[in-house]
């Protein structure tokens, strides 16, 4: 797993700081060229990993790497799934049976069709759930997808449930049909590992907020340090300067300290913010090494 992620919160309007930025963002990313530049930017900057929702538009990006795969020769996506609004416009749209048409994934088409109309009649939980998951892999077709991850309202919501067999469906789907990692992203990392250990998911990939103020980290920071010392877990770090609340030096600083933490995780709409942050992980992480 790579130490730096770029995120694409920016590119769909997505900013838990600013209603207002996130407009901005929204215009000037309207067109596929500027993700692209983006894209570019952070490549150049030395980041390989993009994380993404499977919003409709990433199927553009997927296209567009996939298309040029010598300009993008170690470029991997971690696709996050689902991303339900994506399913709600389509029904508005296209209808049910059309909705089905589109998001059916093209390989295997009577297998799905098959397993979904099992599922369906015998209320087969596991065949509804990795239909859907093969559905939302769909335009990662050909590319490199070594980790896949659950969204976090979808983690918690089975989290508050108690449902932890489904943890396994998706890591066992995950693993042996598209041989890679599974991922969760969570808003609760200290309930969560035990809940993935209980099922045999041990040493798991976790991204969740991690940062100086505690923000948006459940039982606070302690709990984080206490629960990744008991059930070891390969943690990326998102929302570390807490929706803008801690200067981003200081916040690099010290989230590159945390003993758990794998990877950082971090979302910018322009190339000098990008290399910015690169090289504030880079210096950090220098200096802690040389500490140590």
């Amino acid at each position: 797993m790579d130490r730096i992620l770029f995120g694409d919160n920016q590119f769909f309007g997505i900013n838990h700081m600013s209603e207002d930025k996130a407009r901005q963002q929204m215009m000037q990313f309207a067109e596929l060229p500027a993700i692209l530049e983006t894209l570019v930017a952070a490549r150049d900057a030395g980041i390989n990993a993009f994380m993404c929702t499977t919003h409709d538009r990433i199927s553009e990006i997927a296209d567009a790497v996939r298309a040029a795969p010598q300009e993008w020769p170690d470029f991997q996506f971690y696709p996050c799934m689902p991303y339900a609004h994506k399913y709600a416009n389509a029904v508005t749209d296209l209808g049910y049976l059309g909705t089905v048409r589109k998001f059916l994934p093209s390989q295997g088409l009577f297998d799905s069709a098959l397993r979904g109309g099992k599922a369906l009649m015998t209320r087969d939980v596991e065949g509804i759930a990795t239909l859907l998951i093969d559905a939302e892999m769909k335009p990662f077709h050909g590319l490199k997808t070594p980790i896949v991850f659950v969204q976090n309202v979808i983690t918690d919501m089975l989290l508050g449930l108690g449902y932890a067999d489904a943890f396994k469906i998706f890591a066992d789907h995950i693993r042996t049909r598209y041989d890679a990692e599974p991922g969760f992203i969570t808003m609760n990392l200290p309930m969560l590992l035990p809940m993935l250990a209980s099922v045999g998911i041990h040493n798991p990939i976790v991204c969740a907020n991690v940062n100086k103020s505690g923000f948006r980290m459940s039982g606070g920071i302690e709990a984080y340090r206490e629960a990744t010392e008991r059930w070891p877990a390969r943690v990326i770090a998102m929302s570390v300067l807490a929706s803008g609340a801690i200067p981003a030096a200081e916040a690099i600083e010290w989230v590159v300290k945390e003993p758990y933490v794998r990877s950082i995780l971090f979302g910018a709409s322009s190339e000098r913010n990008i290399r910015n942050t690169v090289g504030l992980i880079e210096r950090f992480d220098t200096m802690d090494m040389m500490a140590a």
